[in-house]
């Protein structure tokens, strides 16, 4: 059970990963031992996953992103697996979301430019049996939210 002391933990975290644990402890009025324990044990349990790092898009040569909606032509255990594992195989994928409704995957994507994500789109999933349909959406701009949700039930 998570108290107000890990959830301030883990707003400061989400927020700046590289955050030193004096700095942890000192933002939670905590000893430096105690914020490095409580960090220890989120690790351990599961509830840190882990650190990334933000990069800039256009830095790795990524000039167009977009989310691509795929339906799947038949649903199995193996074609759903394979399809999910395809995906994730993908450079140009940079997140792989398996949904619920009309369509069963949504692929955040960043490539080139607008040839790229033709090719991309073709090659990667149109050329694939199991695809019945796709829908791509350019993304004009992308924001992380480093906010933890906003549930009534959690500690302030």
């Amino acid at each position: 059970m998570l108290d107000r002391i890990d959830y301030a933990l883990l707003r400061l975290l989400r927020k700046n990963a590289r955050l030193p644990n004096k700095d942890l402890a000192e933002k939670t009025g905590i000893a430096p031992s105690t914020a490095l324990e409580r960090v220890r044990r989120m690790r351990e349990a599961k509830i840190l996953l882990g650190y990334h790092a933000e990069i800039a898009p256009e830095a790795i040569g990524v000039g167009l992103q977009a989310m691509v909606s795929v339906r799947l032509a038949r649903h199995s255990r193996a074609l759903v697996d394979g399809f999910h594992r395809h995906l994730l195989g993908l450079p140009e994928v940079l997140a792989c979301y398996h949904v619920a409704g009309a369509d069963d995957f949504l692929a955040h994507v960043g490539v080139r430019d607008s040839e790229h994500l033709r090719q991309f789109t073709l090659s990667a999933l149109t050329e694939r049996e199991e695809v019945a349909h796709i829908e791509t959406r350019l993304i004009f701009e992308f924001q992380r939210n480093v906010e933890l949700p906003a549930h009534g039930d959690l500690p302030a």
